[in-house]
């Protein structure tokens, strides 16, 4: 029998303490021979990275032993922070930043000395016995100078710099004689997803590069992950069609020789804000395994190169990614929205599908899982935006009859990212206690082609937060939820969309922001070199475009903030930092409205310790819950909330 009660008060088995102590975060999965490995991010260990490898026996053993923690700061987002060659494993320490080299069982020896240096985005070159990779140098002041460099495997501190000049570099592949070394480079003020060049250099007998030649892209083409063909052929993913498809370059590589393989309106290819991203992999030398984008839907298919033909492969995930290919295995990323992201090994030549990791052990009933509908809903100038709705879902219980649900709108980071339909228990905690949920895929996101995302270039903080008011107030219309409880709430760039959302509209009741923005001049001047230049295609040129920037920052805008807030951080975010937050709070206690203030220390952006991550997510919701005034199901701790 299901109990009737106020929606917001319904006890589900979905609690803060089962989401950190049963999951894990999965990343970088990676083949050699016959073993896979894979990064397992694990909030229980205070955020450590630990490196895992799985056997064809069936045995999975961790690699990295504590206190190590692989992960990379290059460009602070990272990514691609180990390889494997024949068994030996090679890494980036977060606590010192050196390289390490590995066997399993033994104990990790130091490759790099000891410097201000990050070093990302390896591979191997067996002929010369060395590591190429990316080097970001922090021993100068000012900006940080990145360059492709070699590292001797003798001698660690025999580096060779081999390309250096350019702001970022990044996708470094090797040919598989290695006679032929590709990358992609740009230049401030572009993001990769902007534009980026693809260039190929001969590698000569000792080392160096010989002439460097520039194949594709530009300041308003990006490339993705370059990748050699067994049989020498160079392909790539490029958005020159207005979407992310894939080319190649027969022969010659050369500029007016790119080819495009399946000419389609989907994403091949994603925003590079971590190194190590892919899509597609080798089975043969004509034959590709890739996975697209539709809609906020990845598939996953085979191309043959010859041919031209796409055939796609049924497959029970809706999110894929991490894919890598050998012969007749592929490796990737899998998650539905019942599924949790796993790392998933297929046979082709069987069909079998083997389950190596799980994110989560949990078995969840589906009784309190809640199905998201792909919504689309008008817009601004006549347009179109996307989102993900989820309805309130537990079992258990059904609302008094006429009570509509409070919404909680989550507005993604990046900007220029995009949110997925895959399990996610954080949203299905608050689902299973009453709440909807829209996950907006606002007019700025990746997925839908270039020109959706070119939507943002000079609006941050005006077409999001539309989409986002939009979404709500389209939900609200259809009776789908109650218009009079709506809050918003996001991390980082996310956090900025809702932090203008409240302060320069008055749909939402409440919101929280996860390490957000308030001051845009502020993070202009005061964040690392990745996005130093990244406003400039958002909101526009700093300083001579400066009052722009000011218009638009929530924390010139006193007056016109005035609904209960709460605000989460983390101290030592570089990227944004603390005082963005503080600020905020000082205005809204000075006004007299509600609002909390949770710092972390130790934290950066984002959060990766367990009981920091269950603090804010019970916190947002007990804060939400003194605002709305529902009784709880559970005993949470309190936050202190001033001025209520």
């Amino acid at each position: 029998m299901t109990q009737i009660a106020p929606l917001g008060s319904w006890k589900s088995p979905i609690t803060t303490d089962l989401i950190v102590a049963g999951t894990i975060g999965l990343s970088s999965i990676t083949i050699d021979g016959d073993d896979v490995y894979w990064i397992e991010g694990r909030p229980s260990e205070g955020g450590r990275n630990v490196i895992v490898r799985h056997t064809p026996d069936g045995q999975t053993t961790d690699i990295t032993p504590p206190p190590f923690n692989v992960r990379t700061r290059v460009h602070e987002y990272g990514g691609a922070a180990f390889l494997v060659a024949n068994g030996t494993i090679y890494f980036s320490n977060f606590a010192d930043q050196r390289l390490y080299s590995q066997t399993p069982g033994t104990e990790p020896l130091p490759l790099t000395p000891e410097a201000n240096l990050r070093y990302a985005d390896g591979v191997i070159d067996k002929l010369r016995d060395r590591l190429i990779c990316i080097q970001e140098d922090h021993t100068g002041g000012g900006e940080p100078v990145n360059r492709i460099v070699s590292i001797n495997f003798k001698n660690g501190e025999d580096i060779q710099i081999l390309a250096e000049g350019y702001d970022f570099y990044a996708s470094l592949t090797l040919s598989h004689d290695g006679s032929q070394l590709c990358w992609i480079s740009w230049n401030h003020p572009n993001m990769p997803w902007d534009g980026t060049e693809l260039w190929v250099a001969q590698v000569n007998t000792d080392g160096s590069l010989g002439e460097m030649k520039l194949v594709a892209g530009g300041k308003a083409e990006s490339i993705f992950q370059p990748q050699w063909s067994p049989n020498g052929m160079l392909c790539f993913v490029s958005d020159r069609s207005k979407w992310w498809n894939l080319y190649r370059v027969p022969g010659v590589t050369k500029a007016e020789n790119v080819d495009p393989l399946y000419p389609l309106d989907a994403e091949f290819g994603m925003p590079q804000w971590v190194f190590g991203m892919s899509t597609y992999g080798f089975t043969a030398a004509n034959k590709i395994l890739c996975t697209f984008s539709q809609n906020g839907i990845w598939h996953l298919a085979t191309l043959n190169t010859t041919k031209k033909h796409l055939q796609e492969i049924e497959m029970p995930y809706t999110s894929i990614s991490c894919l890598k290919a050998k012969e007749n295995q592929i490796c990737f990323l899998g998650s539905s929205p019942t599924e949790p992201s796993s790392v998933i090994k297929i046979n082709l030549s069987t069909g079998d599908i083997n389950v190596l990791k799980r994110s989560t052990d949990l078995e969840i009933d589906s009784g309190y899982l809640s199905i998201p509908q792909t919504i689309e809903f008008p817009t601004e100038n006549g347009q179109t935006a996307y989102g993900f709705f989820y309805p309130p879902t537990n079992k258990d219980y059904t609302a008094p009859v006429g009570e509509k649900p409070p919404l909680l709108v989550k507005s993604h980071g990046g900007p220029t990212a995009a949110t997925s339909s895959s399990l996610n228990l954080k949203i299905q905690y608050w689902t299973s206690r009453g709440f909807a949920l829209l996950d907006v895929n606002y007019g700025g996101s990746t997925g839908y082609g270039r020109e959706y995302q070119q939507r943002l270039k000079n609006n941050w903080g005006i077409v999001d937060v539309d989409d986002c008011v939009n979404g709500a107030q389209y939900l609200a219309e259809q009776g789908l939820v109650d218009g009079n409880r709506m809050t918003i709430s996001g991390g980082s760039a996310g956090g900025y969309t809702t932090l203008c959302a409240l302060t320069f509209k008055d749909v939402f009741k409440a919101g929280a922001s996860y390490y957000g923005v308030s001051d845009l001049e502020a993070l202009a001047t005061d964040t690392h070199k990745f996005e130093s230049r990244y406003l400039d295609g958002l909101i526009g040129l700093y300083p001579e475009e400066k009052e722009i920037y000011q218009q638009r920052s929530p924390i010139n805008f006193k007056e016109s903030l005035s609904c209960p807030v709460i605000f989460f951080q983390g101290l030592e975010d570089q990227i944004v930092p603390p005082n963005q937050a503080e600020k905020m709070v000082e205005v809204l206690q000075e006004k007299g409205l509600p609002v909390a203030y949770v710092a972390f220390p130790g934290e950066q952006h984002g959060f990766r310790r367990s009981e920091n991550i269950k603090r804010a997510l019970d916190g947002e919701f007990y804060f939400y819950s003194r605002v709305f005034g529902f009784t709880l199901a559970d005993d949470l701790e309190e936050i202190e909330i001033i001025n209520l």
